[in-house]
């Protein structure tokens, strides 16, 4: 017998069941299990650098056991399920992908011979990627939009610094060299003075 996603929802609702399910997991929440959910993640790159395949199986496992742990916490407090989720995910997906889902309907298809190049792949991810953070409502209500918006806080330093990077990069704010970075700066600091002294 093979286990399904179904079994394991089952399984994630019989251990948070009030009456019958485990102690621990029904005393858990969403921020909990955070801390579990980080180190499952950890442990998938680890087993993937390692390049151990067997481990990996079991660390997806475990990294999936936290979506469902999500969902059922979710479906609990009537916010989502997960079958919401995974509606949610692939419309996204879909969307994100008009190279390949011509239509925006998971049963379109490309033509082989008509594919777009990469740069026009790229230049839609962005354009789509835009469109979303333009629909979300800004996290701090009242503050000023940003380029920068949509980066995860919670990232370790190093990663979410990358990603500002990467991000600034592609709005022009990417250099060869250190002096027009200083030069940048001193325009920055001008104008700070200037709105300062009005």
């Amino acid at each position: 017998m093979s286990y399904t996603i179904d079994d394991l929802k089952t399984l994630m609702a019989r251990l948070r069941d009030p009456e019958t399910g485990c102690p621990w997991d029904t005393r858990q929440t969403y921020r909990t299990i955070v801390p579990h959910t980080l180190e499952e993640a950890y442990e998938v790159a680890d087993a993937i650098e390692r390049e151990d395949y067997p481990h990996l199986k079991d660390e997806l496992g475990d990294l999936l056991f936290q979506v469902i742990f999500y969902a059922q916490i979710g479906r609990e407090d009537g916010h989502f399920d997960f079958d919401g989720v995974v509606h949610h995910l692939v419309r996204k997906l879909v969307r994100r992908h008009p190279h390949v889902f011509p239509e925006g309907t998971l049963d379109s298809r490309i033509d082989p011979d008509n594919r777009p190049d990469e740069a026009w792949i790229k230049e839609s991810w962005e354009r789509i990627k835009a469109e979303e953070r333009a629909l979300k409502p800004a996290p701090d209500a009242g503050a000023p939009e940003s380029r920068l918006d949509g980066i995860a806080r919670t990232l370790p330093a190093m990663a979410r610094a990358e990603k500002l990077q990467k991000r600034a990069a592609r709005h022009g704010f990417d250099w060869p060299d250190i002096a027009p970075v200083f030069d940048k700066l001193h325009e920055e600091i001008d104008e700070l003075k200037e709105a300062w002294e009005a």
